[in-house]
């Protein structure tokens, strides 16, 4: 059957997203309270791109940028293309440092693709708009916390990425460090070997297990349960300031790990008042978000199209 695009604009909210969690390789996730704000509607013809915030001025401004491509994927799920689109997105997870902000241009794109087609959710339900976000991503540990919020896990099965979302603990206190240096996704994984020692398997296992009681139920056994032996140190030549930052709030108790990919660090606990990261970190506290992407009809109103109004940018 034909496609009939809805005539207004829809929007979306995407949170930020901390992957991986130390044991948690490519399976755990957590939404965190930053978020970018995208619309966008149909048009009679070509594709317009508007970026403010972050990445504006560096991202494409045409069908080259993520947003858009996850909305031709989607379209293309659905059953066809509109003739045109535009697109504004208001950008506060910074680009490249290992908060899923690739994730969030994905989930959103795909939300709004499907918000845009009249019976988009009888057509993509939300099982499929996971598997098909996972598919472009590459991966679901990302774009299954930006999609569902809370702490997450997910998986691959033959027919495709499923996820569950579990509701962290009272006492889990997010805080990332953010350097100015950009990392990327490749470069990381292309760090790690083709095989590691069947005790450092068997370890990081057993604690990716720890962590999912750790953050749900006990958050006391959050620094135990985030050790790691599968990834993060075979990254940590490529970003010793990193490393060093996670070693150094470890040693203080506190449970740390790399966020993602890389470079920024995650703080599960709080390290306190008297802790000094050094140099070069800017520091956020950002609540955990339960809710997930979220869509609306309309055009971004004055606060979304604020880049500074839902986090701590600057």
């Amino acid at each position: 059957m034909p496609l009939n695009f809805a005539s207004g604009p829809v929007r979306v909210r995407v949170p930020a997203t901390s992957a991986n969690l130390g044991p948690g390789f490519d399976a755990l996730g957590l939404a965190l309270g930053l978020h970018d704000d995208v619309a966008a509607e149909v048009t009679s013809d070509g594709v317009r791109v508007a970026v403010t915030g972050q990445g504006a001025g560096e991202l494409p401004a045409d069908d080259r940028h993520l947003v858009v491509r996850a909305m031709r994927a989607t379209f293309d799920a659905l059953g066809g293309q509109p003739a045109g689109l535009a697109v504004e997105c208001v950008n506060r997870i910074p680009q490249a440092r290992g908060l899923g902000s690739s994730s969030a241009a994905i989930v959103a794109g795909v939300l709004l693709a499907r918000a845009l087609v009249d019976d988009g959710a009888e057509r993509l339900d939300d099982a499929a708009l996971l598997r098909l976000a996972a598919d472009i991503e590459g991966h679901p540990d990302n774009v299954a916390p930006c999609l569902l919020g809370g702490f997450t896990v997910a998986w691959t099965e033959p027919t495709g990425a499923r996820a569950v979302s579990l509701a962290p603990a009272a006492g889990v206190s997010p805080m990332v460090f953010v350097p100015d240096e950009r990392g990327l996704t490749a470069t990381a994984r292309a760090a790690l070997p083709a095989s590691v020692p069947h005790a450092d398997a068997a370890l990081t296992a057993g604690r990716a297990a720890l962590l999912v009681h750790a953050l749900t139920a006990e958050p006391a056994l959050l620094l135990p349960a985030t050790e790691d032996r599968l990834h993060q140190h075979y990254r940590a030549e490529g970003m010793p300031a990193t490393y060093a930052l996670v070693t150094a709030l470890r040693e203080a108790g506190v449970a740390a790990v790399v966020s993602g990919a890389g470079p920024t660090v995650l703080a599960l606990t709080d390290p306190g008042a008297d802790f000094e990261p050094g140099t070069g970190w800017q520091v956020w506290r950002l609540p955990v978000d339960g809710s997930g992407a979220q869509v609306s009809r309309g055009r971004l109103g004055h606060a979304e199209r604020d880049p500074v109004a839902a986090g701590r940018m600057s």
